[in-house]
């Protein structure tokens, strides 16, 4: 095994535990449904990828397949749409009912369908609205570190500021750059694309228990005074 693969194979490592201790952990802790089970499918398509390279698999596998359909589910509604609503639990007092994360869920599993099975039809246009997504999820990260700066969060904040600066470089990379020397398999890519979203998993679980902790006390505050 070569430094690059070596190199890979640890932040893929990085990002499955990170999603699977985080995930757990905002089910558990916040009873956060949409965060907590995107966090956790996030880490099983890493370990889909990882098992996937370890055993040198092809495109006839099931788990290349499988590999595509959890990679548009997250690119299009996943790490988008249910991370907005979920991180708008402490933002706003969001609450969404089981039948709403169930309708979001189904929205994403649609749309991995189609954006999966449809990506060569679909070509730059299909890169061109992952990349909107992504733009419009920013801009709600920029103002979630923004809630977390007033709080006298600062590290907080920049965590996020730098995390979510990150994955939009990743996100602009990955349909329309190839880094000068990386291998066909985007080796080189994929240690950062990894890397990065594992900080973001940590960071953005580590911001939401700020504000959580946050309201709770205003919570506490408001009860103790007539």
């Amino acid at each position: 095994m070569d430094l690059k693969t070596a190199l890979y194979a640890l932040a893929d490592l990085v990002m499955i535990v990170a999603g699977f201790t985080y995930g757990f952990k905002f089910v558990r802790n916040y009873q956060n449904y949409l965060l907590g089970l995107e966090w956790i499918i996030v880490a099983s398509s890493g370990t889909n990828f990882l098992v996937y390279g370890l055993i040198g698999a092809n495109e006839t596998s099931p788990m290349f397949d499988a590999a595509f359909f959890l990679d548009a589910f997250s690119r299009s509604v996943g790490i988008t749409v249910i991370l907005v609503l979920g991180l708008m639990k402490v933002t706003h007092g969001c609450k969404p009912s089981i039948a709403v994360d169930v309708v979001v869920f189904g929205l994403a599993i649609v749309a991995g369908v189609v954006m999966s099975l449809f990506a060569a039809d679909l070509g730059v246009a299909g890169a061109i609205f992952y990349v909107v997504m992504n733009a419009l999820t920013t801009l709600f990260l920029f103002y979630f570190a923004w809630r977390l700066w007033h709080i006298a969060a600062h590290r907080n904040a920049v965590a996020v500021v730098a995390v979510t600066v990150a994955a939009t470089a990743i996100a602009g990379m990955y349909d329309f750059y190839r880094i000068p020397g990386d291998d066909q398999h985007h080796t080189i890519f994929y240690i950062l694309a990894l890397t990065t979203w594992a900080a973001q998993m940590i960071v953005y679980y580590c911001g939401y228990r700020v504000l959580h902790d946050q309201n709770e006390r205003i919570s506490a505050t408001k009860v103790l005074v007539p």
